[in-house]
């Protein structure tokens, strides 16, 4: 049953999420791919029954989806250069592999982020406010996870995979039918941590999804250094199937992840999914990457743009209207408007606010560094006041 536009919390009864997940296409040098760079839709019949809901009015929200969250992304970026936030870690070019896999979930499935997950967290609901006050250094945390069935941001690379994976094993002992969604980047997977939390989700058959966006650098490595052999594959040693798709192929995106939600829900435990997409921006924007890649292969995946793909299906299906234009842009410059006007009229956080949600209950030790603190800042008050006298 469809709960909004764009297929998100979608129940698929009839496909077998056994089969599906190891389908021939799982791993190797073929990815999984419905959508050709050229907008070309290639019909698989398998993979095609987990997006046979996904009509024209769908992949119209797709698209809005997408060009929406590329428009934050653009924003936060200039905001970052202006001096308005701190930094910022920018998603050019894995607008695909955010809102595939995003739309895919149900509102009572739980999701642990990486730093860059921003169009995810707009997915699910966050607020543009606090999708920016962590960047802008007003606070220590973004949106109430509970709010939104997601964690906050997580800066330590791949130990979201171990959060997810707890959280997961939670979630099966409570006997619910909810299943946990981990985002991490190619990097991460050569971190213990990512490697740990495959040891228990195989061996507790956790419902849990692996999402590893492979955008081919981490930070200034590039994927084949790390890695001599297909990310997809290094999951099969620990018992956990894994899938291979064109991350910038919304609709692969969607039929991966469905079909891995549905296996976890199910019982079936872990999938890991490999989204090879590519990051066309910078790590962060604290980053230079020509530097240290080739201009060349960012023009060649520029080719391959997830959003130019989607546009270039809704042109050949006669869906690119000029009204559709026209909402999209419409929907795009007022979520950039909002992002902006609410960074820059963000107040600044009061000094003993760092003492504030320490713990959840009072803590002696802490109301002690608060007086301390608060004593001390109080101190400049009075010195101001007696060189008045």
């Amino acid at each position: 049953m469809l709960t909004d536009k764009a297929g998100k919390g979608v129940d698929q009864a009839t496909p077998d999420p056994e089969q599906s997940a190891h389908h021939p296409l799982r791993t190797g040098g073929n990815l999984l791919q419905l959508i050709s760079p050229d907008g070309e839709r290639i019909s698989h019949p398998e993979f095609d029954l987990w997006i046979k809901d996904i009509g024209d009015e769908q992949l119209c929200a797709l698209y809005e989806d997408m060009t929406v969250i590329r428009r934050i992304d653009t924003e936060a970026t200039a905001l970052q250069r202006q001096g308005e936030l701190a930094l910022w870690p920018p998603l050019l070019g894995q607008e695909a592999s955010q809102i595939g896999s995003s739309r895919s979930l149900r509102d009572d499935d739980f999701v642990f982020p990486s730093y860059r997950e921003s169009g995810v967290a707009y997915i699910r609901g966050a607020q543009l406010s606090e999708i920016a006050k962590v960047w802008r250094g007003n606070a220590l945390y973004s949106w109430d996870p509970q709010r939104i069935n997601m964690a906050t941001p997580q800066i330590i690379i791949g130990s979201q995979s171990l959060h997810a994976t707890g959280y997961a094993m939670g979630v099966q002992l409570d006997g619910a039918s909810t299943a946990v969604l981990a985002y991490f980047g190619d990097g991460a997977t050569s971190e213990g941590d990512v490697n740990e939390a495959m040891v228990f989700a195989a061996s507790f058959q956790a419902p849990v999804v692996f999402f590893c966006q492979n955008n081919h650098w981490a930070i200034s490595e590039p994927v084949r250094l790390q890695s001599h052999i297909q990310l997809a594959d290094r999951p099969t040693g620990f018992g956990i199937p894994s899938m291979r798709v064109d991350g910038n192929d919304v609709l692969a995106v969607m039929a991966a992840t469905r079909i891995a939600l549905d296996r976890a829900r199910k019982g079936g435990g872990p999938t890991f999914i490999e989204a090879v997409t590519y990051r066309m921006g910078p790590h962060t924007t604290a980053d230079d990457p020509t530097r240290y890649r080739d201009a060349n292969e960012l023009e060649d995946w520029a080719a391959k743009d997830p959003i130019l793909r989607l546009r270039r299906l809704l042109e050949a299906k006669g869906l690119l209207t000029g009204e559709l234009e026209a909402q999209v842009k419409a929907k795009a410059d007022a979520v950039g408007a909002e992002l902006r006007t609410s960074c820059t009229t963000m107040p600044a956080p009061e000094p003993l606010d760092v003492f504030n949600h320490v713990y959840s209950t009072p803590n002696p030790w802490i109301e002690r560094q608060k007086d301390h603190y608060s004593r001390y800042l109080n101190s400049f008050n009075e010195t101001v006041e007696e060189g008045a006298l």
